[in-house]
């Protein structure tokens, strides 16, 4: 039975992932943060038959001796802190998580397991302030955040070890990619979160931040599918992973409130502009400047060629797919009352 470690196993890809390698018959084996409260959630259907292990991508001495006493056929590192906006407050913290603690793994692969294959979860942040579009592989980085700058250097460093110490290490430069496990300050699972509670009159505005932002929307249950074969191809490469579809977060609003009866209409401009829900007159979006980012990604759109002829992977599930399925989870599961309307 091959093993698998997946670092950052209780986030929405890493969880999918565990889930998807157990039922094709690999021992997993994670990686979780000590907490006060619990934190395994995602994995509460699978958390019986996996094996998990405190440690954090920081600690080196943890993660070498993880490593060390697993000695994993495949690695798979989705640890990141992986919140654009947190990373400005948060910039030394994010780079030891998101630069320096892929370096660790890595070595600590090169140590213990040389043989074994790796991942590296990229980012389309890594983009920026974008040189073309569509981006493709051959695409130039452009970070302009502490989280897109600390990403590149993951990313860098991935490609490094592969080229210089022969290591099977791949790069998967994942866009936006989201789902109902997405995190409750992720702006997709806010709105989806905002709009059932504010139907259900448990909340009265949602607020935001830059409505005008293009994103690149995926399913993550999809692109874990493509992490996997990323890792599990002949040859270690580097892959974007991506709809080939950039809508903003205004489309995602009005695409989502339509699943709770709500028609939207924009009135007002920069931080007055408000949305009104036509059917009850209730201004139930606004803005509010701490959701702008200190410097802003605008558009985002990736090319997945390279996936598709190479890996076979595609997407089936585009942007009003992804957006019917985060909808009836929360309406399922938040607002119960709402189904059928």
């Amino acid at each position: 039975m091959k093993k698998v470690l997946i670092l950052g196993i209780t986030g929405q890809i890493g969880s999918y992932l565990a889930e998807i390698l157990l039922e094709r018959g690999y021992e997993i084996h994670g990686v979780i943060r000590r907490s006060s409260s619990f934190n395994t959630g995602r994995l509460n259907d699978i958390y019986d038959r996996i094996k998990l292990y405190y440690g954090d991508i920081t600690d080196a001495l943890s993660i070498d001796q993880i490593i060390n006493d697993i000695k994993p056929d495949y690695i798979y590192n989705m640890a990141a802190m992986s919140h654009v906006a947190v990373s400005y407050t948060t910039p030394l913290y994010t780079t030891m998580t998101d630069a320096v603690g892929p370096l660790i793994v890595l070595e600590a692969m090169k140590k213990h397991c040389p043989n074994s294959r790796y991942i590296q979860a990229s980012t389309s942040e890594l983009y920026g302030h974008v040189l073309e579009t569509p981006q493709t592989e051959k695409t130039h980085f452009n970070p302009v955040s502490p989280y897109a700058a600390s990403k590149q250097y993951g990313f860098f460093i991935t490609k490094i070890y592969r080229e210089a110490y022969g290591l099977f290490a791949c790069n998967s430069i994942c866009f936006n990619n989201e789902s109902p496990r997405r995190g409750s300050t992720f702006v997709t699972k806010k709105i989806t979160e905002g709009l059932v509670k504010i139907k259900n009159n448990a909340q009265k505005v949602l607020k935001l931040g830059n409505l005008n932002s293009l994103r690149d929307w995926g399913y993550s249950y999809e692109y874990s599918l493509g992490i996997i074969k990323i890792i599990e191809q002949d040859k270690p490469d580097d892959f974007i992973l991506a709809t080939g579809e950039n809508h903003s977060i205004r489309e995602f609003i009005e695409e989502a409130a339509s699943y709770v009866n709500m028609n939207i209409e924009w009135v007002g401009e920069g931080l007055n502009e408000k949305g009104i829900d036509k059917n009850t007159g209730n201004i139930i979006i606004e803005i509010d400047e701490k959701y702008f980012r200190p410097t802003e990604v605008e558009t985002l759109l990736g090319n997945a060629e390279k996936a598709k002829n190479i890996l076979g992977w595609e997407p089936k599930v585009k942007f009003k797919e992804l957006v019917e399925i985060m909808m009836t989870h929360e309406i399922k599961n938040e607002g119960k009352s709402l189904i059928g309307t």
